[in-house]
């Protein structure tokens, strides 16, 4: 028996597609919400962190925490233990995790052209404009996902398939016909060598999961019980690192085979950064002096803390939307919404968020208010840089403890 992955553009009716698979074949429908749910329970990550994967922006503070890679590390892990068998039919972005060398999965696309998308969404009463936006946007979604995953930035790359449908020209019941009888002709029937491939996306999800638990992102396969790691970026002590990586493989799997090899980013300027759990990596730096700022930025940066910049009170609030810091360095004297009003907001919406002030123009009545409204610490400028790395060490303390009370831990 064989799998089906249905991968679809938005308003291709993708929804009774599978429904006529499911009367069809009755396999078992898992979708991205199964993945993400199993994916939380096996990392302790919120569903909220996990599904953020699948957006097309991805946040400044990524480079830093790699969390959309663990996101995506738990997710094959959930795949690889929970939903890869015969039998399946995966809905949505999650069945692209699966590998193309695991053959019993028929990998199909559901696409149609702008025009037929368009006239789909406003049959279902959205506005024209409001259709047309929508659309950009999923397309937007689907091209970063391809690309995470298959390096394409074509999300349509009929290559990426075994099958794909115009559903601009192939109407629904031709649809699930052509995939039914492509499943049951024999092509990707599950076997002993798709149960082997299986097995090593299974070990590989587990090796890159514990790297990622130590902090690390490398790209991870299995061959005959040679565990390959591939580096993607600059690194200024590869021998290190690569002892290090095998290190961590071999106390998690046992396994003692292990292969390093540096990969086409390697030559790239990106450098390979560690996530290092003991210092915050998530801090929003605001300040209007730029010079100060944006030196600050680089030497947190030196003590591997992962910083952005928003130089008044505004964006910064824009910033605590979007982007989710864990940490806000805080000026107080700004043009436009000043830093204690900034501070009041904050702790409204996100009190989890740990603020330091930092001011060189604050009295102690500031003080008094801005710890009364929350503020971990109040700052002096200039300050040294020791005094601020060990300030933001307790913050960060106490968002991990806050973290493994809520959570069990990572």
């Amino acid at each position: 028996m064989s799998s089906i992955s249905i991968f679809s553009g938005s308003f291709c009716s993708e929804d009774a597609v599978v429904e006529g698979l499911m009367a069809r074949t009755g396999y078992q429908l898992v979708t991205d919400e199964d993945v993400v749910r199993e994916a939380g329970r096996l990392s302790g990550m919120e569903p909220g962190k996990i599904i953020r994967a699948f957006s097309a922006k991805v946040s400044v503070f990524n480079k830093f925490t790699h969390e959309r890679e663990r996101a995506i590390a738990f997710m094959k892990l959930a795949l690889a233990k929970a939903y890869l068998a015969d039998g399946c039919l995966y809905k949505g972005f999650c069945g692209l995790l699966i590998p193309t060398y695991i053959e019993h999965v028929l990998r199909v696309c559901l696409i149609a052209d702008a025009k037929f998308r368009m006239t789909a969404a406003q049959q279902q009463g959205i506005p024209k404009g409001d259709a047309h936006r929508s659309i950009h946007a999923d397309d937007e979604r689907f091209a970063a996902w391809v690309e995470q995953l298959e390096g394409s930035k074509d999300p349509w790359n009929s290559s990426l398939y075994d099958i794909t449908i115009p559903m601009d020209k192939d109407g629904v019941e031709e649809a699930v016909e052509l995939i039914s009888n492509y499943a049951d002709s024999g092509a990707v029937n599950y076997t002993p060598l798709t149960r082997r491939a299986s097995e090593n996306f299974r070990f590989a999800a587990e090796v890159e999961v514990a790297l990622a638990k130590e902090g690390h992102n490398v790209g991870v396969e299995v061959h005959e019980g040679t565990v390959i790691l591939t580096i993607n970026k600059q690194v200024l002590m590869l021998s290190r690192l690569g002892e290090e990586l095998k290190g961590i493989v071999q106390k998690a799997t046992g396994v003692d085979q292990v292969e390093i090899k540096i990969g086409e980013g390697f030559h790239q300027t990106d450098i390979y950064r560690k996530f290092d759990f003991e210092v915050p990596s998530k801090v929003l730096l605001v300040d209007d002096e730029r010079e100060f700022v944006q030196t600050l930025s680089e030497r947190l940066l030196m003590r591997d803390m992962g910083s952005t910049v928003a130089y008044d009170g505004e964006s910064a609030l824009a910033m605590v939307k979007e982007e989710e810091p864990e940490v806000m360095i805080l000026d107080l004297k700004m043009p436009g919404i000043d830093g204690i009003e900034v501070l009041r907001r904050v702790k409204a919406t996100r009190p989890d968020i740990e603020v330091i002030i930092l001011t060189g123009h604050g009295s102690e009545a500031d003080r008094k208010v801005c710890m009364e409204l929350g503020a971990f610490a109040y700052l002096h400028k200039p300050v040294n840089i020791e005094q601020l790395s060990d300030t933001l060490k307790k913050a960060n303390e106490k968002i991990l403890a806050r973290k493994d009370a809520d959570e069990g831990g990572f």
